[in-house]
C-alpha cells in the first residue's frame, strides 16, 4: 500500500513531493514541506485511503543539526490503515527565527493543540494556525524546553528552577 501511494502522491503533486524512508517499525513517508497541506487533504479526501483521524503530530530536533522534524501519525479508520509521515524543517536555532510548516489544523481539527504542544515546547511555528500560542507554559516563558541545545533558566518570577 505505502509505495503505491507515494507513487500517487509523486504523479498528482510533483515528482519529488514523498519518498519512503524506513525509520523504527513503521514505514514513513518523508513529504516535500512545500507541498505538506495539499499533501493532507488529498490523503483525507481520497477514496481508497480516506485518512480521516490525525492521531499525533510530533516534534523532533536533530541537534546539532540546525535541523528539526515534524511528524504525524494519521488512521483511516475506514480502510484500516496507518501512515507516518514526516517532514525536515531545516533553521538556525535563534529563538526569533523558528522553523515554519503550514498548519493542517483546518484539516484534522485534532491538530489544533499538537500544534500549540510543538510550538510551545519545540519552538515550531504553523503558519495559519488559527490561536498558535502556548498551551502548557506561561506565555512569558523563554526558549523551548525540548529543544536538545535548551538551557533551564536559573530563576523564574523570583523563584529558583533549580532544586
Amino acid at each position: 500500500m505505502i509505495n503505491d501511494l507515494c507513487e500517487r502522491l509523486n504523479r498528482n503533486f510533483g515528482e519529488d513531493s514523498a519518498t519512503i524512508i524506513n525509520e523504527g517499525l513503521q514505514q514513513t513517508i518523508l513529504v516535500n514541506k512545500d507541498k505538506l497541506k495539499d499533501i493532507c487533504l488529498w490523503l483525507r479526501d481520497t477514496n481508497g485511503f480516506y485518512f480521516d483521524f490525525l492521531s499525533s503530530i510530533t516534534a523532533v530536533d536533530y541537534f546539532p543539526k540546525n535541523e528539526f522534524a515534524v511528524v504525524y501519525n494519521l488512521s483511516s479508520i475506514v480502510y484500516q490503515y496507518q501512515l507516518t509521515l514526516k517532514v525536515l524543517l531545516p533553521n538556525g536555532r535563534a529563538l526569533n527565527d523558528l522553523p515554519e510548516i503550514d498548519s493542517v489544523s483546518a484539516i484534522w481539527r485534532t491538530a489544533d493543540w499538537h500544534e500549540r504542544e510543538a510550538f510551545d515546547l519545540m519552538g515550531i511555528f504553523f503558519v495559519g494556525h488559527p490561536d498558535l500560542r502556548r498551551i502548557l507554559l506561561p506565555d512569558d516563558w523563554i526558549g523551548f524546553p525540548l529543544r536538545k541545545d535548551y538551557t533551564e533558566a536559573e530563576m523564574y518570577r523570583g523563584i529558583s528552577t533549580t532544586s
